[in-house]
C-alpha cells in the first residue's frame, strides 16, 4: 500500500460502487496499468492508496467479518 497524490491518477476514470449510498462514506477505485488506486470519495483531491492488482483482488474477494 502506497499513499500518493499522483497527478497522473487525477485523470483516470474513478468508479464508485453501485451499492454506495448518499452518505459520502465511500471509496472510489481506479484501475490503471499495473496498479489499483483507491481514494476517499469525500476528498477526491486527497491522497490515494495504490495496490498491486493481486492484493486488491484478495482484499475485494475476502469474506466480510461478522
Amino acid at each position: 500500500m502506497t499513499p500518493t497524490r499522483s497527478a497522473a491518477l487525477a485523470v483516470v476514470g474513478w468508479r464508485k460502487s453501485s451499492h454506495s449510498g448518499d452518505e459520502g462514506a465511500c471509496v472510489e477505485v481506479a484501475v490503471v496499468p499495473g496498479t489499483v488506486a483507491v481514494r476517499d470519495s469525500k476528498d477526491p483531491g486527497g491522497p490515494q492508496l495504490t495496490f498491486p492488482p493481486a492484493a486488491w483482488r484478495a482484499f475485494a474477494q475476502a469474506p466480510p467479518t461478522p
